[in-house]
């Protein structure tokens, strides 16, 4: 398998990227194409000291910043390591492609260069949150600012295939984001998303959620539009580096507290994993027609081969081609 990477792209570029390139190799057994400047990887690979062995360096010598305008970095840099690594996919040069530059940039390239899938207007990012009773996948968390209800529905179809096909649930449970659980609450276009959702066969529809039930992890799938998620997603990762910075001064308070932190110091950390984001690494782009990963703009080297795993078991698990198999004949799924 062939997991092609944007190497400039994100904060810690290529440096951070290219370690964690390295480790996917070792730890995943994938092989991987590095796109971007090439004297520049090379000087990395250097400094890191790192083993470039499966990595193949593609020349790329533009690079899109976080600045530029999405669709017109797209359109005019031909020659970024984004748009190469792109058309390189699309050309079937890769089994998968995963960047941690800009958002925007990134859902615009998929969209004009490795297009959509049949019946789906506008892709969503699916991003996986850790939950009391296990993770759930949150989408749309950022791609589309307002959603029409057949958007939200598809949505929902999407989000069911990659819980079951990568993270293993068996017949994943999905909600709605809303501000009540009776079905006439929220906007209208939430009402009728409720209705369509209530009906489509392909999921299995667990009505609405409210925010505060969100956390416990209940529900498998939670679909709303992209600003909502975006909030919802920051808010989560905010709350949970707060509590455990908060736990951390509570252990610290004494002598005594120090000694009952040894006694749980297990625990704690298996706590302190489960809300790392780094262990998810990236969040699929669903509705493009081959696997594309965005990684978190601050990537480190462990999120960084984190987000190629993401990119390794959606190909393991032929996501895109189940998500085109089930949205393909269903009117209802045009988003």
């Amino acid at each position: 398998m062939n997991i092609i990477i944007d190497a400039m792209g994100g904060d810690n570029a290529p440096a951070e990227i290219l370690k964690g390139a390295a480790a996917a190799v070792r730890e995943y057994g994938v092989l991987v194409t590095a796109v971007g400047d090439e004297a520049k990887m090379r000087a990395a690979l250097v400094a890191e000291g790192v083993d470039a062995a499966g990595i193949t360096l593609v020349h790329a010598p533009e690079q899109i910043s976080m600045c530029d305008e999405p669709t017109a970095a797209i359109r005019h840099k031909k020659d970024s390591s984004m748009v190469v690594g792109l058309r390189m996919l699309a050309e079937g040069k890769g089994d998968a492609f995963v960047s941690a530059g800009s958002t925007g940039a990134l859902l615009a390239g998929a969209m004009l260069i490795v297009k959509r899938l049949r019946g789906v207007k506008r892709p969503a990012i699916g991003t996986v949150i850790p939950g009391i009773e296990g993770p759930y996948l949150l989408l749309d968390s950022g791609a589309n600012v307002e959603c029409r209800p057949e958007m939200l529905n598809a949505f929902a179809v999407m989000g069911s295939v990659y819980m079951e096909r990568v993270m293993g649930r068996k017949a994943p449970k999905v909600a709605l984001v809303n501000n009540g659980a009776e079905e006439t609450k929220g906007t209208p276009a939430y009402v009728q998303a409720h209705a369509l959702m209530k009906a489509n066969p392909r999921i299995h529809f667990a009505g609405n959620i409210e925010p505060r039930d969100i956390p416990a992890g209940a529900v498998d799938v939670v679909v709303c539009d992209g600003f909502t998620g975006n909030v919802i997603l920051k808010l989560t990762e905010g709350l949970a580096k707060s509590l455990v910075g908060q736990i951390k001064n509570v252990f610290l308070a004494s002598a005594k507290t120090k000694l009952a932190y040894l006694l749980v110091k297990g625990g704690m950390r298996d706590f302190k994993k489960m809300l790392d984001a780094d262990e998810h690494g990236g969040a699929l782009m669903m509705g493009v027609a081959k696997p594309v990963i965005k990684a978190h703009g601050s990537s480190n080297a462990k999120a960084f081969k984190n987000a190629i795993r993401q990119a390794k078991r959606c190909v393991d698990g032929n996501v895109v081609g189940a998500m085109a198999e089930l949205l393909a004949d269903a009117p209802e799924a045009d988003a």
